[in-house]
């Protein structure tokens, strides 16, 4: 009994909960971000994201455990892709281009709905309970997140979603040339990742538009 308690007396409970909230926060983010990817797809012709289960909140459908991990510990990262079939599109291009945006565009809504709340809860109840601190705290750790998971994914380096975007303005032959190369890209670019070179411009991005939210929020005051 002893020993029990000098653990919990010990136990680093910050940091406990801020890897629990990550973790969460992480959840909610990819699972939405693919969530629109799919609902876009949908709405735009094509039902193979339906007819696969994915038009779902469940994160055990969406979820890529490195990317996960990633985006808890690095601030990217990505989930298991929506699988979309372009030809069930009646502009391909264009709509494969507007399905991938829709998973950015998600991210920085939840981002902007997170610091809403943030700033609802700062303003509304005195902070007299620890539970209002942390509720607090995990409102801004998830819109970090998600604006990490947005920004990222704009990158225009196959198979981000970025990419997606941009090739809709070039040739077929040219788009569908890069596309067959984008598993050797990604991992060129997770190396980049792992190596922290992304991490000077990733972080310049995250923090500008995460302060552009606080402002349209209304949130008390800019996170970086």
């Amino acid at each position: 009994m002893g020993s029990l308690s000098y653990f919990l007396d010990n136990m680093d409970w910050d940091g406990l909960f801020t890897v629990l909230f990550s973790a969460v926060g992480a959840l909610v983010c990819l699972t939405v971000h693919e969530l629109c990817h799919g609902l876009t797809a949908y709405r735009l012709g094509d039902p193979t994201a339906k007819d696969a289960g994915r038009l779902t909140l469940n994160p055990i459908r969406h979820i890529d455990p490195l990317g996960l991990l990633l985006l808890v510990t690095a601030h990217v990262g990505w989930a298991k892709p929506v699988p979309v079939d372009m030809r069930r599109f009646r502009h391909p291009k264009r709509d494969m281009a507007l399905t991938a945006l829709a998973g950015p565009v998600g991210n920085f809504l939840l981002a902007w709905l997170f610091l809403l709340c943030g700033g609802l809860l700062w303003r509304a109840l005195p902070f007299t309970a620890l539970w209002q601190f942390y509720l607090l705290r995990f409102f801004i750790q998830a819109a970090v997140l998600s604006v990490g998971l947005g920004v990222f994914n704009l990158f225009p380096v196959p198979p981000l979603d970025g990419s997606r975007v941009l090739f809709a303005f070039f040739p077929d032959r040219v788009y569908y040339a890069v596309m067959r190369y984008e598993r050797f890209i990604m991992l060129a670019v997770l190396a980049l990742v792992w190596l922290g070179a992304l991490d000077r411009p990733l972080s310049a991005l995250i923090s500008r538009l995460t302060n552009l939210l606080c402002t349209l929020s209304f949130f008390p005051y800019p996170l970086f």
